[in-house]
């Protein structure tokens, strides 16, 4: 038993009002003397005489009656739905219960917050052999006038920009089984860009005995161009199957991994030799395409 430590009565207190009250004193007297209000007194003396010495001690706040508890089979289907990463409110529509209902089913079983369910397994989708896709995305960087402030170290408020100086576009493209890349910086990003680095992308590959068969990009304006696909036709010319998904992580997930440290060189390292070649193909893509 936890008794507080400004509990004006103990079970041993308690019997002793008791049995003053039993010897003749009167309630309001004894509630004096213990520093209590007569209802507590009261109370004590009713459960003493239903109960006896053991209604004296300290019981549980629990209800004596119980709402029906949830059967097993609907909290084993609530379950299941959970883990089908279903929401509380389609569970409960679905098993006939309330929403409060599954709520407190779903905190009892841990589950109330879908990041505790498993993870979904992982869909990989790389190609085993060269040539059998390759992944098409273009990066946009702004052109660099001179070395800024981390190398020259300009304090702030002086001269640091150059207005107006333009923007580059790099293309990229990356085989899906070997990794190898290509890029080139283009003037834009129209569809007459993307068909001649296109064409230079299966060249490139076909001078290292790799033929291009599928191509994905993810869906930009230049790709989904009739010059680029069906009008003038140099996918279908060159034997090259167009697949275009939507812009998520795992369509040009190779293209964002793989030139993420290959921007930042051309962005601070490439100042130090200089920012007439920009264009070029810098030592990462060397090293990426053949010293791994």
């Amino acid at each position: 038993m936890n008794i507080h430590k400004n509990a004006r009565l103990t079970p041993r207190g308690r019997e002793r009002i008791v049995r003053q009250v039993e010897s003749g004193q009167t309630p309001e007297a004894v509630a004096k003397a213990a520093g209590v209000c007569l209802r507590t007194i009261r109370k004590w003396i009713d459960r003493y005489r239903r109960e006896g010495l053991a209604g004296l001690h300290d019981r549980s706040s629990r209800p004596h009656r119980l709402r029906r508890p949830t059967p097993a089979a609907i909290v084993e289907t609530i379950e299941r739905l959970r883990r089908q990463r279903w929401t509380g409110k389609q569970i409960a529509a679905e098993a006939g219960v309330s929403p409060a209902t599954v709520s407190r089913i779903l905190r009892r079983l841990g589950l109330n917050k879908l990041s505790a369910l498993e993870p979904e397994p992982v869909r990989r989708y790389e190609r085993e052999h060269p040539g059998e896709l390759i992944h098409l995305d273009i990066k946009k960087l702004g052109r660099i006038g001179s070395v800024g402030h981390r190398i020259t170290g300009r304090q702030t408020g002086m001269v640091n920009r150059h207005i107006g100086i333009g923007w580059e576009f790099v293309h990229v493209c990356i085989d899906d089984a070997s990794r190898v890349a290509f890029v080139q910086v283009m003037p834009d990003q129209r569809k007459e860009s993307a068909v001649a680095f296109l064409e230079a992308a299966v060249a490139y590959y076909a001078s290292l005995g790799v033929k291009v068969q599928r191509v994905m990009t993810d869906n930009g304006p230049c790709y989904r161009s009739k010059t680029t696909t069906a009008q003038c036709g140099v996918p279908l010319d060159l034997g090259i199957h167009a697949d275009r998904q939507s812009r998520k992580t795992r369509a040009n997930g190779r293209y964002q991994l793989a030139h993420g440290d290959d921007f930042r060189f051309r962005a601070d390292g490439h100042a130090r030799a200089g920012f007439n070649n920009l264009a070029g193909v810098s030592p990462l893509d060397h090293r990426r395409c053949h010293c791994r």
